[in-house]
């Protein structure tokens, strides 16, 4: 047995080589472009069921074995390199963004080679599940990193598609990134085989099995057509005539924390409740103030001020503040009622680049005249549970104050739009200068409003109340855990796979 068999690694002339790792970087490059346009703000979506295809050419097929991942590396970390820039910025507070994205590239092309090896000594019989649950056990994984959470999940990419979506209802965001990496590979693989057909390079390497391939096809298409008509089912299903709940949304312009704006506190106030009082004449039962709105305690300073305001409008305001004080940071956020009466403070669970929050660790809801009502803060939204305890616990409605900054706005409204279909629970998420958004709980935009420039607007609409009562919330995350798992195992089984051809290769010449 030759050397170039055992080792799957045929020689190459150095002016072929440089020309098949050209055209590995283009493919690369190629499937970050198609990422990049299938994600928000372009949310050119049907890209995403094809936008992993040159990737895995480049590596399967077209680059030298040694450089094998570095199709996916280009692919995935240059999509997320970009992604995660136009989102977050590029300063000094958010560099973790792009490091990530570089982490990410670096990982993919190391495992690239031990990748390609196993596919082809199994004679790519794992190469569709594993890619599915490869992908979606890291999405989970990274579901628990601080910051990075569910951001960038192939599924967002199908936001603003709610004929598509509704099986979320049962198996999540991560079910349905599951079936989008399921097409994805199933369509890699077939291109794979019709590489084989028509070059096949690398003789040493085994050409896809075509009844394998079509297998694999046909099963992608009977999944895509169940999932699809299942999700037309359920969208059928929404309520006709549902009740709904007049909502104000109030932003005050302010981009910096309240606490950390102290000289312009009277000002936000004053920003605030004339949005509060045009959203009551509106006809508005609910007025959701942002994140950080002020930077004092409600309950503490301009109490009177404020209980007359609710008085006033007959509104239930949610108003967010942040404060420091000698027992530490508390980001918060307070449901006043038109009596006067303070309700539960909810403490920001899921911090995003500040200290713990000591009034975190426990979700509310508010059981009102106007429906069951649940608060969480900005960050908070990017993790399903924030969203899914909560819903357990009897919400109809989760309110959701923002301070976002310039970039993330563009993609925090793909956040409510899945916490809401995976709950069937609305949501409105309401910012202090960039973006008020209200989500139905099919995911359809019930009110949508972008202030590129930050400036005060009141948003007011018709909301409907949920009627939480569907699997998702009942056993959350199955998907994902079942994926991580399930890659957790295949890492396993294709390292020991790897290791044994390797030491039965070895021992070939001597029992030869």
């Amino acid at each position: 047995m030759d050397t170039a068999t055992r080792s799957d690694q045929p020689a190459i002339e150095p002016k072929a080589q440089a020309t098949r790792i050209l055209i590995g970087v283009v493919l690369g490059l190629l499937s970050a472009a198609m990422l990049i346009l299938a994600f928000p703000p372009y949310n050119a979506w049907p890209l995403i069921f094809v936008a992993f295809v040159p990737m895995l050419l480049a590596d399967y097929r077209v680059l030298p074995h040694r450089f094998a991942g570095l199709g996916s590396g280009i692919g995935i970390g240059g999509w997320l390199l970009v992604y995660l820039t136009m989102i977050f910025g590029l300063d000094a507070g958010t560099w973790f963004m792009q490091a990530f994205a570089v982490l990410v590239a670096v990982l993919a092309f190391s495992g690239g080679r031990g990748n390609r090896l196993f596919h082809h000594r199994t004679g790519y019989r794992w190469f569709v599940p594993f890619g599915v649950v490869n992908t979606v056990g890291i999405e989970m994984l990274r579901g628990f990193i601080p910051i990075i959470a569910t951001h960038a999940f192939v599924g967002h990419t199908l936001h603003t598609q709610p004929w598509l979506i509704q099986p979320a209802s049962i198996f999540g965001i991560y079910g349905l990134d599951a079936v989008i990496m399921l097409v994805s590979y199933a369509l890699g693989l077939a291109t794979l085989d019709l590489f084989d057909r028509r070059w096949h390079w690398d003789l040493q390497v085994p050409a896809v099995d075509r009844r394998l391939n079509l297998r694999w096809l046909a099963g992608m298409g009977i999944v895509a057509a169940a999932w699809v008509g299942l999700s037309l089912i359920l969208l059928s299903q929404a309520p006709k005539d549902p009740p709904t709940l007049r909502v104000g949304g109030v932003q005050h312009r302010y981009v910096r924390p309240g606490h950390m704006d102290p000289d312009t506190q009277v000002a936000r106030l004053e920003a605030l409740s004339k949005g509060t009082r045009q959203a009551a004449a509106q006809g508005a039962k609910l007025v959701v103030w942002p994140e950080l709105g002020v930077g004092f305690d409600p309950q503490v300073e301009h109490t009177d001020e404020l209980r007359a305001l609710a008085a006033e409008t007959g509104t239930y305001i949610l108003i967010g503040y942040g404060l420091d004080t000698d027992a530490g940071w508390r980001n918060e956020s307070v449901m006043l009622v038109p009596q006067g009466e303070f309700l539960d403070v909810y403490g920001k669970n899921y911090p995003a680049g500040e200290p713990r929050i000591v009034t975190s660790g426990r979700y509310l809801v508010y059981d009102t005249p106007l429906g069951r009502l649940a608060p969480i803060i900005c960050n908070d939204i990017n993790y399903t549970a924030a969203v899914r305890i909560p819903t357990s616990m009897g919400a109809q409605l989760v309110m959701v104050p923002t301070r976002m900054f310039a970039g993330v706005w563009k993609e925090m409204q793909v956040q409510a739009v899945f916490r809401a279909v995976e709950n069937r629970i609305s949501i409105a998420m309401v910012d202090g200068a960039f973006r008020t958004t209200m989500v139905d709980p099919y995911g359809r935009m019930v009110a949508d409003q972008v202030t590129p420039d930050p400036s005060a607007q009141t948003l007011v609409a018709d909301v409907p109340l949920g009627n939480p009562n569907d699997v998702y919330t009942r056993l959350g995350d199955w998907v994902g855990w079942f994926c991580l798992l399930a890659w957790i195992g295949s890492m396993i089984y294709q390292s020991t796979t790897n290791r044994r051809q390797k030491k039965a290769m070895e021992a070939g010449p001597a029992v030869m």
